[in-house]
């Protein structure tokens, strides 16, 4: 991978456990509106896709707004108690950065939320730019946060590298002509990511480091 110049990070699930702060705050905002709770394995595989479109698939429509407002309220405090770095994350941006490639986070979580999570755990001085769907029309699997990221830097498909933990990253890193590191760490299981036929599959994603 002589070329790559751009590697660019999905957050959740790829360098970041934040799922215990979302299974706390998916099941506080249930309660809170009068719908049941949920086990821990239904809303991880439901992560991914946005907050919105987390919980849609759970409650009646006209209880959007009002189950999404409690969740967003609760999930700023529990993003802070509740999610960590997973093993190596931060050795692993360090030597990245010091062997000169230009890191970006390309998210379907909200702007407001990935930044909580970026100063919560001193990721930010790693990255030299990040990027969300809210800040976009279409969200992943649509490659568009992708394309955008790679205009801003002003490279090209064969000289970037994406590295995400879900079925939808390896769709849009594909639609964007990107070779997709997938890793086994997030939301979707090893054998799901195999159908999408990703560049490589990581159970680790310090092993990144040896295929540069």
């Amino acid at each position: 991978m002589d070329k790559i110049r751009l590697i660019i990070f999905d957050l959740d699930g790829t360098l970041i456990d934040a799922y215990p702060a979302i299974i706390a705050s998916f099941n506080y905002a249930m309660k809170n509106s009068g719908y049941p709770a949920r086990s821990d394995n239904v809303i991880r595989r439901a992560v991914g896709r946005g907050d919105e479109n987390l919980l849609r698939p759970f409650i009646e429509k006209e209880d959007l707004n009002k189950v999404l407002m409690a969740y967003r309220k609760h999930h700023r405090h529990a993003l802070i108690k509740k999610s960590r770095l997973f093993l190596r994350v931060r050795g692993l941006l360090r030597s990245l950065k010091n062997r000169g490639y230009a890191l970006a986070v390309a998210s379907n979580r909200p702007s407001e939320f990935s930044w909580i999570l970026l100063h919560h755990l001193k990721l930010e001085g790693y990255f030299d730019y990040v990027l969300c769907a809210d800040k976009l029309k279409h969200s992943k699997p649509h490659p568009e946060i992708l394309n955008r990221i790679m205009r801003h830097f002003s490279v090209k498909p064969s000289e970037t590298l994406y590295v995400g933990d879900m079925t939808i990253d390896v769709q849009a890193g594909r639609r964007a002509k990107l070779k997709v590191i997938a890793v086994t760490t997030g939301s979707s299981t090893a054998a799901q990511l195999r159908k999408e036929r990703p560049y490589r599959i990581l159970s680790q994603i310090e092993d990144l480091l040896k295929l540069l």
